[in-house]
């Protein structure tokens, strides 16, 4: 996402703006869809704090923040961290909440934080700034992103909104290059000369399980024609990969910038609706994204570079994504 020059100095003060603390969703897909949001307020220049879980620093680690507040999901421990982390930045006054939670509104309005967000669950007495989600429920990453726009207009940062940008973007830094790069070597592949699956997608949608499930027999019929298949998942997922595709080259782990700067040299990543389509999307990977129990309007990945296949009820079949696959692949010859 880029802006010119001359709109982002028209839209800054003569000094540095009051700075914002940023509370991140707590899933890896939300995080990425969230970055249009975090680079328009870094546009402006406004200094940035963001408030994630851990795994998190690692993947934003290219974004130029002011600070990062690591959370774990347990109340009074994360109370104790703001609170403490707030008394030596006192300049923080205003935050940004981005996940719909009551138990987020109450922790920032606890750590003595005034914060806008979206009014949902009784959030309202706890919010300084309370806004109404747009209907019908647009795509995640418009949602984000006009709370975001809403709080900078309605605290004098911006007297313009921009339109959001084609697909978000993630600064990889040279760690995340060098530790790709050092996998590839160990595995032996080449830039644009493999296709790296996900067939994991951790937690449930309502009850269903969000992994289409020929991902094997997939992986064979690539083979076949000569296509190297691989797969890098973490640690907790790795059991489950393997019992998905069993076929596959596994790779060692990778932390998520790395895994991110891998997805970008792959020639093709096929993945669930999970995380992973969401950092391909923000680093602009040639994907294909499967859905059977999720809206691609609303959590589909926000880029060009995505064919969906399937729909909310229904899975794509086996020889529909072969063909997308061989499609795909014939295009980047």
């Amino acid at each position: 996402m880029s802006y010119s020059c001359g709109q982002m100095k028209a839209e800054q003060t003569a000094s540095t703006p009051s700075p914002i603390l940023i509370r991140l969703p707590n899933w890896v897909g939300d995080v990425c869809m969230c970055l249009a949001a975090l680079e328009r307020i870094l546009s402006l220049g406004v200094p940035i704090a963001v408030c994630a879980r851990p795994w998190a620093k690692d993947l934003l680690a290219g974004l130029k923040l002011d600070s990062f507040i690591p959370i774990t999901g347990k109340f009074g421990a994360d109370l104790s961290t703001l609170r403490a982390w707030h008394r030596l930045h006192p300049e923080y006054q205003k935050a940004i909440i981005l996940p719909d939670s009551l138990s987020s509104a109450l922790l920032l309005k606890l750590a003595g934080f005034q914060s806008a967000g979206y009014k949902d669950d009784g959030r309202s007495l706890l919010l300084r700034w309370a806004f109404n989600k747009p209907q019908p429920r647009p795509h995640a990453v418009r949602s984000w992103f006009n709370l975001t726009e809403q709080s900078l207009t309605n605290w004098g940062y911006s007297s313009q909104s921009l339109e959001i940008p084609v697909r978000p973007s993630l600064p990889l830094t040279h760690d995340h290059l060098l530790g790709a790069q050092q996998a590839m070597e160990q595995a032996g592949l080449k830039p644009k000369a493999f296709v790296l699956i996900a067939p994991t997608a951790v937690g449930l949608h309502k009850g269903q399980i969000k992994v289409w499930q020929h991902f094997d027999e997939l992986t064979k019929h690539l083979q076949k024609t000569g296509l190297r298949v691989v797969m890098c998942p973490p640690p907790a997922e790795q059991a489950a990969a393997l019992q998905a595709a069993p076929s596959a080259q596994l790779l060692a782990p990778l932390g998520l910038g790395s895994f991110a700067a891998l997805a970008h040299v792959a020639k093709l990543v096929i993945c669930n609706d999970s995380g992973v389509s969401h950092i391909c999307a923000a680093v602009g990977a040639e994907q294909l994204t499967l859905f059977g129990v999720t809206d691609p309007a609303r959590t589909g990945p926000w880029t060009p570079n995505s064919v969906n296949l399937g729909q909310n009820g229904h899975w794509p079949a086996l020889e529909d994504v072969i063909a997308s696959v061989q499609q795909l692949v014939a295009v980047q010859k």
